[in-house]
């Protein structure tokens, strides 16, 4: 068995992504001391490789925070509690992800989206610090949002699912639209396969004054519009491989301003529209420190 300090506690993170996994080990301050990553294939070979992982620490570990690609059933009363449910991944559709890691660690185990787990760590330690209302979205291979309100994850029967919201095309748009159930709706128009499609070609190969680039800064002006004006949050955060172009946020601003039309008074946009202060660590520290919490209050 791997040992870690005796004076600390030991908690496991799962960043569970359609395309691959992030296994990490961190210590109460939500430090990250040992993580991996392996491709998302079926549910045989990726769990075997979680659970090989996390038998290195189980004689210490405490707890494990999960945050899954979805839909999934976060409703502890539901006989199908930790299932992915209806993913388009067929492997894993109705797959008891909890219950698979359960059998090998009786531990607690917190469970809920990637994305409302990338929110968690950047309400905890990111740039969500200090606010009560922070909302979350991950642009990259799809569109995902995640609320917290208080600590708490804004949700009803179900997750929230705030990349399908529905947009109005840019003007010089003629993208027919990318999802499979909705065609324009801002996973659609603005995830990394539309920009490909739109474009021809991948975001990261686009010229920083490529006219794309107004055009998705349009859509996600959008989507923080609409956010705006449902939630109110404090703070709205953009992560994702999509975000890290340097050149989105002062369009996204500019955008935004048009579509608001001074409606509502919001904090300065460099402070209330942002990318994660955690970058790519966001979801990893959200999964320990939901870790963390699960163990505290359980």
């Amino acid at each position: 068995m791997k040992k870690l300090r005796s004076d600390n506690m030991v908690y496991g993170s799962i960043e569970a992504g359609g395309t691959k996994f992030v296994c990490a080990i961190g210590d109460s301050d939500l430090n990250i001391t040992k993580r991996v990553s392996f491709p998302t294939t079926t549910p045989e070979e990726t769990m075997k490789l979680v659970v090989d992982f996390f038998k290195d620490y189980q004689v210490e570990l405490e707890s494990i925070g999960i945050g899954s690609f979805g839909p999934i059933d976060i409703h502890r009363d539901s006989p199908t509690y930790g299932y992915i449910t209806s993913t388009p991944k067929l492997a894993w559709q109705n797959f008891d992800f909890v219950g698979t890691l359960k059998k090998e660690f009786n531990i607690p185990m917190a469970w809920t989206t990637d994305v409302n787990a990338a929110c968690y760590g950047e309400y905890i330690a990111g740039e969500g610090q200090g606010y009560s209302s922070v909302v979350y979205y991950t642009v990259g291979t799809g569109v995902g949002g995640g609320a917290l309100q208080d600590g708490v994850f804004v949700e009803g029967f179900s997750h929230p699912e705030m990349g399908h919201m529905l947009v109005r095309n840019h003007p010089e748009d003629s993208f027919e639209g990318n999802c499979p159930f909705h065609k324009t709706c801002l996973e659609g128009m603005a995830a990394g396969p539309a920009m490909e499609k739109r474009s021809g070609q991948k975001g990261q190969d686009l010229a920083a004054d490529d006219p794309n680039w107004d055009i998705e800064a349009y859509y996600l002006a959008q989507c923080a519009y609409n956010t705006t004006l449902m939630l109110s949050p404090d703070k709205i955060i953009f992560g994702g491989g999509i975000m890290k172009q340097k050149q989105l946020m002062p369009k996204i601003y500019k955008a935004f301003d048009e579509l608001m039309q001074g409606y509502v008074k919001t904090p300065k946009l460099e402070d209330y529209i942002v990318t994660p202060e955690l970058g790519d660590n966001a979801g990893t520290v959200g999964c320990l420190a939901l870790a963390r919490d699960s163990k505290l209050h359980s």
